[in-house]
């Protein structure tokens, strides 16, 4: 995993940003509003904009991570390979919440791009950003 950061870094879709710890509470509290929208969504059965408004909320958990660390990403893919290899291998981050925002990632596309969304997939992805949101503010402190 840490040749695909490292390619990352060469094509420059991680970046290095002093200003990212800076910005770690701003990129929670984005995370936080989409994860509320979310939630509204949800509830009044819009699962195609729950799904994509949760990979948001878990897409700002993740640069939140990044930020902590003074990076930046330039793609979605990157950041994701980032997380995994700055959190993840070293142990400071579980693997269901990196494969959650891979399969958030994924859902969101579908949704999107294509209309494909289920009740079931909105719901799996509002539990995983509540629970990436909360180990983000864990890690973040």
């Amino acid at each position: 995993m840490e040749n695909k950061f490292q390619k990352c870094l060469e094509r420059k879709r991680i970046i290095p940003f002093s200003r990212g710890p800076r910005l770690v509470v701003k990129e929670l509290e984005l995370a936080d509003f989409d994860l509320t929208r979310a939630k509204a969504s949800f509830q009044e059965k819009d699962y195609k904009w729950t799904t994509i408004q949760t990979y948001y909320s878990m897409f700002h958990s993740a640069r939140a991570l990044l930020y902590a660390k003074s990076y930046r990403e330039k793609s979605h893919q990157c950041l994701i390979e980032a997380i995994r290899a700055i959190y993840l291998e070293k142990g400071l981050l579980d693997y269901i919440f990196v494969e959650a925002l891979q399969k958030a990632k994924t859902l969101r596309e579908e949704a999107d791009y294509y209309g494909e969304f289920t009740k079931e997939n909105a719901e799996y992805l509002v539990n995983k950003a509540e629970e990436f949101l909360e180990k983000t503010r864990e890690i973040s402190k």
